[in-house]
């Protein structure tokens, strides 16, 4: 079984982790309405790439 010879020094040890931050998700922009969302995700509004491919029902009044 290997066994490291001597101890590895913290700067060795931030040059090994130094690629393990996460990376932030890429975004898109919707090019009907201008939002902003994640690449290959609907928008809130229900739109992907430029079709509605969810319809949210409209807010009816109650009165």
């Amino acid at each position: 079984m290997a066994v490291q010879k001597s101890r590895k020094t913290p700067s060795r040890r931030g040059m090994r982790r130094a690629h393990d931050s996460l990376a932030k998700p890429a975004l898109s922009v919707e090019p009907g309405s201008g939002e902003t969302h994640r690449r290959h995700h609907v928008s809130p509004d229900g739109w992907y790439r430029g079709k509605q491919v969810i319809r949210r029902p409209e807010a009816e009044d109650l009165d």
